[in-house]
């Protein structure tokens, strides 16, 4: 008689011991799916090359969305340089363009013309087929950060813009599903991005 065929018993509850404890161990550390906090209000905006850009045209697609000025003296460059980090992250998952795209919209649109956002984007080399670089009417870019997003923005007497320094985590139907603080890492954020895109 064999090892086996005299503990088979033993075996066989062992190994269901073992599958059971792994489907208990990968069940702790599965994540629940992201809730909708909020949804998109529908916008028109101008991209780099003077074509209108809707909410409509984005959908399909989860998407990260940033609202900044150029001429920010702190935070909007530095977030912009984490957005590069994480457009790298998502084209090494194969998910850039495809299944996900960036979208950062400027407060000042009077200072950020076409070429400033596009002399910007270059600077952090943005990748325009999955990263848009908007701007339109300052009052309807900051409805749009305050009502949608929850984004506090505030001009000062110079012209510069204080605003809270968040990303928006966009669902393929324009439903926003987490606001995401910059100073996590890029694969973090790009973590987070391919879970809600697999939904």
């Amino acid at each position: 008689m064999t090892l086996f065929k005299k503990y088979k018993w033993t075996w066989m509850i062992l190994v269901i011991c073992v599958v059971l404890a792994g489907y208990l161990l990968w069940n702790s550390f599965a994540k629940p799916k992201l809730p909708v906090i909020g949804t998109v209000a529908p916008f028109t905006l101008e991209n780099l090359d003077g074509k209108q850009v809707t909410l409509e045209d984005t959908n399909g697609k989860v998407r990260l969305f940033y609202f900044f000025f150029s001429n920010c003296p702190d935070v909007c460059p530095v977030t912009t340089l984490r957005l590069s980090q994480v457009q790298d992250e998502l084209k090494e998952k194969g998910l850039f363009e495809k299944d996900v795209t960036l979208v950062s919209i400027t407060f000042d649109p009077e200072r950020d013309t076409q070429e400033r956002l596009k002399e910007f984007g270059d600077k952090f080399k943005a990748d325009y087929s999955g990263w848009y670089f908007l701007r339109g009417e300052q009052g309807k870019v900051i409805d749009l950060a305050m009502n949608s997003f929850k984004i506090l923005v505030n001009q000062d007497k110079e012209g510069n813009f204080v605003h809270m320094d968040l990303i928006g985590l966009v669902d393929r139907k324009g439903n926003i599903r987490e606001m995401l603080y910059p100073d996590a890492t890029a694969e973090e954020i790009a973590g987070v991005v391919a879970r809600l895109a697999k939904e």
